[in-house]
């Protein structure tokens, strides 16, 4: 199921951080004090990575972003951010 926009912003603080996931290894990480991040929980070379893309309300789209961007050179998803930048 992928989040929508009513879903993020209806959601509350709680005591641990939380996650709310989209899809292929996107998700919101909610903190305690309320910030909601955008990360991308990805693996590169077998071990896993954690991208973050920004904070919500700031970054809301993410089309031209998944784990599918990886080279066939085998850059890291990291490397590609920092290109973009």
């Amino acid at each position: 199921m992928s989040l929508t926009n009513t879903t993020i912003r209806n959601v509350r603080a709680a005591r641990k951080t939380t996650k709310l996931f989209d899809e292929r290894g996107l998700y919101l990480e909610v903190s305690p004090t309320g910030g909601k991040r955008w990360r991308l929980k990805y693996r590169y070379e077998s071990k896993e990575k954690r991208l973050s893309l920004g904070v919500f309300p700031d970054v809301s789209h993410f089309a031209d972003c998944s784990p599918d961007m990886l080279s066939a050179s085998g850059s890291s998803l990291a490397g590609w951010r920092r290109q973009r930048s």
